[in-house]
């Protein structure tokens, strides 16, 4: 290796690098004792490596050239070339080395596999008989587990079969049981066949009565016990028919035998129950047994309940209670008829005594309630047992349909309300779970299905109201629902909503209710319910008076035809329409089902009085006298100016100013009455319309948010209106306070033509006319104004302006006045003149007491304007144009400037 080094060196042009270190010495001189070399690597020999196997550039998987170029940056290319060279003579040594030493081995590899074959095959020879033993062995294995698998299954089967014998037994004893239970008489199977092929269940047509209280009471509690042993049965039968065993076909008929007999006593008990609970001519019943007789009604339900019976026992509580009741209340002219007081089974409690008829009054608040949450939040059924309170009754004065109501409600809660809680309380102890039981109900065809398909007891639904509503509807619906006269509907529709909700106040619970809802007599019942055509009625009713009115589209309150409006309105047109959307939602005409039709309706209201508004107004610039042609009237009579417009008369001038009194007062009207009208129906909304309106949406107030909206961009319409209405009041009041100006052109020839020359000590007479036109139209020092009303809201704002337009006008005149001066001034210089308006040092006495009695006389204009501004409201100060008016006329003019 050093031999090959020293090579290298000896081939290097510089093998001492010399002349690197003659550079650094040079630079070190010149730096001096601050010399420092840049890196302490470049003062150290680089460490010569050789190459070999572990070189990680030659064992990459890559090889990279630049990256292993520089690894060997130190070597000149052409020792890196030698340095390769001998690399790889190398290698071609190592692999002959290689190929030599393996090449030995797999020579000697095939002297030493000589004889295996036959070795082999003397291995081969016992292999075959053992492979066969392992057959037989396995052969004998398998028939012996086949054998003992066939033991188990015979077994098990046998098993199964006893188990089925057990079963079938427990049936045969469980129905041999029930027949004795039952009384059932023991007939052979032949004479009964042909008796029982066609069975069906049916309701018996009149219901026995047991002799006495204390035998119901045992009745039922064997009957309960029956009903115990018949679900264990039909659980059986039902197991039993997944076998299909032959066993449970051949006692069918026994089975419906049992179930037509249990069903028969159970709807004779329930039926004595029922008629000893609510027959009142049976005579007082104590306390004591009354509680009796609830308790065997509760098994009586809890019996009908584990049977999934629940149209049954619907029906019976239909056919026997109410029907009769029914039948004998509600006629075609039961409206007309006296009807008979229900008497309470006992006497109520002392405190409710005192309870009148006027208690229903409490249901009819100013804003009518909602159908979907008129009734009270029930207490969770779940948590504690619900006790209904006392019943909601209607004010029956002047009404008989409320009164035909109450005399159902004081029913329903006599005979009903504690039959419901009981049958709710059993329905959510049961759990009301579809079990085995519901064969019981193959056999039976319920007249309404959908509502048969319902678990649990809805008497509310299926017994009160289906007969309650299909009989108003059948016999009263000609009465009741006729929309002839509006005013009768709109009774009848509320008196008939008060009773829906009384009525749900007697529910057991709010499912009750929501199931009551969904009925389909409900359905029916509700749209029975002409509400479209009331609704016309009241539109036409609404429209003619007011269509009638705003025929008339007279503004001006001093017109000998205009009708004054009421309260907050000017005219009888606003207050009219005002006073029809307000009774839209009144009470007396408001029903909730149309609500958005009267919604719709308030929205078209106010679009129409809006276009009469803008039919009734004069078009927007169309003053009868051109704005250039018109002054103040005052300002005019009492000193008409020198420069006045050529051919202005003053019948012009009274005729152009009693053109723009008329507008202003239209104008004021107007405004006056958008505003009000704003104002008011906002509150009407806030206040009722927002609450009366049905609820769309649980989750969140968008739906009102959006019909706020809609309110407020027709009110924005009427506000557009009113903003072009306030435009033109102010450009008229800005014209005639402009017009009041046209005496300040003349003040310098006035100051001239006079002899006396002392300074002016008060405004000119025309300065406290100038805001005149804005005071007389707010009513200021005057009765009546046109916009007194508007006093509070406009007159800053309108003030403000006008003094603005006032001080711009009074520029103009005062540079048009700078320009006249300047051209006189520059006329009498050239006649080596030297009159000016302000006067200079070159000036005569005379021409300087003029122009500073001029601008002394302007000051005071100006003053006195700022006075009146500010007595209006009009923060002077801060308008740009009055402080640029009021340095015009505190400067003066030097050199042709002011």
């Amino acid at each position: 290796m050093s031999s090959r080094v020293s090579q290298a060196a000896a081939k290097s042009p510089d093998p001492y690098e010399l002349e690197r270190l003659a550079e650094e010495l040079v630079a070190r001189e010149l730096a001096g004792s601050s010399y420092a070399p840049q890196t302490t690597a470049s003062t150290e020999l680089p460490i010569y490596v050789p190459l070999s196997h572990d070189n990680p550039h030659l064992t990459a998987e890559v090889f990279n050239v630049e990256e292993f170029l520089l690894s060997r940056s130190h070597t000149s290319l052409q020792d890196l070339r030698s340095e390769l060279r001998d690399y790889l003579t190398s290698l071609k040594e190592e692999l002959v080395l290689l190929i030599n030493d393996d090449y030995e081995a797999f020579i000697s590899l095939s002297t030493d596999l000589r004889g295996e074959g036959s070795r082999l095959e003397k291995l081969k020879l016992p292999l075959d008989d053992l492979r066969k033993r392992i057959s037989e062995s396995r052969a004998g294995l398998q028939a012996t587990q086949d054998s003992i698998q066939e033991t188990l299954d015979a077994r098990t089967h046998l098993r199964e079969e006893k188990a089925l014998l057990h079963l079938l037994l427990k049936i045969s004893e469980s129905v041999t049981r029930l027949e004795s239970l039952l009384l059932i008489s023991q007939v052979t199977t032949s004479s009964l066949e042909s008796h029982n092929s066609n069975y069906q269940f049916h309701l018996p047509a009149s219901a026995g009565q047991p002799t006495d209280a204390k035998s119901q009471g045992n009745r039922a509690k064997h009957l309960s016990r029956v009903t115990a042993e018949y679900t264990q049965l039909l659980y059986h039968i039902e197991k039993a028919k997944e076998e299909n065993c032959a066993f449970v076909d051949e006692i069918r008929w026994r089975i419906d035998r049992i179930q037509s007999t249990l069903t028969s006593d159970l709807d004779h008990v329930f039926s004595a129950i029922l008629n000893s609970l609510t027959d009142i001519k049976a005579g007082k019943v104590l306390d004591l047994e009354r509680a009796k007789l609830y308790v065997d009604l509760t098994e009586c339900l809890r019996i009908y309940d584990s049977l999934h019976l629940w149209r049954v026992a619907e029906e019976i509580l239909r056919r026997d209670v109410m029907q009769a009741f029914i039948k004998k209340t509600i006629f075609p002219d039961a409206l007309a008829a006296s009807l008979s007081p229900v008497l309470p089974h006992t006497p109520l409690p002392a405190a409710l005594s005192t309870r009148t008829e006027s208690y229903g009054s409490a249901l009819l608040p100013r804003t009518p309630y909602t159908p979907f949450t008129a009734f009270a939040i029930k207490q969770n059924p779940f948590e504690a047992s619900h006790v209904s309170g006392p019943v909601h009754l209607l004010d029956e004065s002047n009404d008989a349909l409320a009164k035909l109501y109450n005399q159902i409600l004081r029913f329903i809660e006599r005979d009903f309300g504690r039959i419901m809680e009981i049958a709710e309380r059993v329905s959510l102890k049961a759990g009301s779970t579809k079990s085995q039981s519901s064969i019981a109900l193959e056999n039976h065809d319920l007249e309404d299905t959908q509502q048969a398909s319902v678990d649990g007891f809805e008497i509310m639904t299926n017994v009160v109201w289906a007969e309650v509503g299909k009989a108003i509807m059948d016999e009263l619906g000609t009465v009741v629902f006729a929309p002839g006269n509006p005013n009768e509907f709109r009774k009848h529709h509320s008196t008939t909503q008060a009773f829906i909700r009384s009525l749900e106040f007697l529910a057991p619970s709010t499912h009750s209710v929501q199931n009551m809802r969904s009925h389909p007599v409900f359905t029916a019942f509700q749209r029975r319910w002409q509400l479209s055509v009331y609704f016309q009625l009241r539109w036409k009713e609404i429209i003619t008076k007011l269509e009638e009115i705003l025929s008339s589209r007279i503004l001006d309150p001093e017109a000998p035809n205009f009708t004054p409006g009421r309260n907050e309105f000017v005219t009888a047109q606003a207050a009219d329409i005002f006073s029809a959307i307000a009774s839209c939602w009144s009470a007396e005409v408001y029903i909730p089902d149309l609500a958005h039709r009267f919604w719709k309706f308030t929205l078209q209201l106010l679009s129409r009085y809006r276009e009469w508004l803008e039919s009734s107004l004069p078009p927007a610039g169309g003053s009868p006298v051109k704005p250039a042609n018109i002054t103040n009237d005052q300002a005019s009579i009492a000193n008409p100016p020198r420069s006045s417009t050529p051919g202005l008369t003053s019948e012009t001038t009274i005729e152009s100013t009693a053109a723009d009194e008329i507008l202003l007062r239209q104008f004021a009207t107007a405004l006056v009455d958008i505003r009000a009208m704003t104002s008011q129906v906002l509150q009407l909304w806030r206040e009722e319309i927002s609450m009366m309106l049905p609820d769309t949406s649980i989750e969140d107030d968008t739906t009102e948010e959006v019909l706020e909206v809609a309110l407020r961009t027709q009110l924005e319409q009427l506000g557009a209106l009113s903003t072009s209405l306030y435009s033109q009041a102010t450009a008229i009041l800005s014209r005639r306070c402009c017009d009041a100006l046209l005496p300040v052109r003349s003040i310098p020839s006035q100051f001239r033509a006079m002899s006396n020359k002392r300074l002016p000590s008060e405004p000119s007479y025309f300065a406290p006319t100038i805001l005149r036109p804005v005071r007389i139209f707010f009513g200021i020092g005057s009765v009546n104004g046109p916009g007194e009303r508007l006093k509070e809201e406009l007159l800053k704002d309108v003030s403000t302006n006008v003094v603005d337009s006032v001080c711009q006008r009074y520029i103009q005149y005062l540079t048009a006045m700078k320009k006249t001066e300047e051209s006189l001034r520059r006329l009498k210089k050239g006649k080596k003149s030297t009159l000016s308006v302000f006067g200079s040092a070159t000036t005569g006495k005379d021409d300087g007491r003029d122009e500073e009695r001029i601008r002394a006389q302007m000051i005071l204009d100006v003053e006195a304007l700022k006075t009146e501004g500010e007595a209006l409201g009009v923060t002077m100060q801060s308008m740009d144009s009055f402080i640029v008016l009021d340095q015009m006329v505190r400067a003066e003019l030097v050199d042709g400037d002011l």
